[in-house]
């Protein structure tokens, strides 16, 4: 338990690369778009395809109602994932109205957070990390940690997840005491 470890730019790519390389549509479009929308696993899960979709074609962005807060948040969709997610719908037939990760056990339902943990862990497990440290909530945080720390930007993060509270923002990055500690290596007198 515990807070989950963000993915590296080499991990994503390690991942990314072996989805590809073996063709598994449906978790390269689940591992993209997890990292674009950076929803909660029970938001991500429950996408339909026209929540991402507009004339039958991938958005570049999005918007959902998120579960716990009750509030929308807006996403990009980048092209590397509009063409994973054009994939897997055209693969999988999927229609507007479905899910666009449906359940394999239980007919209209969409895949469970249960499952989308075990696939997380494949994946990591895939590239040799350990699982328990890393888990769906990796998957929230990666892009806005990466965002983070390329601009320094709370505000642009905060508003990203979806968080109303700065606090929140500054608690889930972890910031306080790496940017202190950076600022105050940075500062020669």
């Amino acid at each position: 338990m515990g807070q989950k470890a963000p993915l590296k730019l080499k991990e994503i790519w390690g991942i990314r690369s072996r989805l590809q390389v073996t063709e598994k549509f449906r978790d390269l479009a689940l591992f993209n778009l997890g990292l674009d929308s950076k929803l909660r696993g029970c938001d991500l899960v429950s996408i339909r395809v026209s929540d991402i979709t507009s004339g039958g074609v991938v958005s570049k962005r999005a918007m959902v109602m998120q579960q716990k807060t009750k509030k929308p948040v807006q996403f990009e969709i980048t092209d590397g994932t509009r063409e994973a997610v054009t994939d897997w719908i055209k693969k999988k037939g999927l229609n507007a109205s479905d899910y666009l990760f449906p359940s394999r056990k239980f007919p209209g339902q969409h895949l469970s957070t249960r499952q989308y943990g075990k696939i997380v862990d494949r994946w990591v497990i895939s590239i040799g990390l350990d699982p328990g440290a890393y888990g769906t909530h990796s998957m929230r945080w990666t892009k806005p940690t990466l965002i983070h720390r390329r601009t320094k930007n709370l505000r642009a993060v905060q508003l990203l997840l979806g968080h109303t509270k700065m606090d929140s923002t500054i608690r889930y990055l972890g910031v306080e005491v790496e940017d202190a500690l950076e600022l105050a290596e940075k500062t020669d007198i």
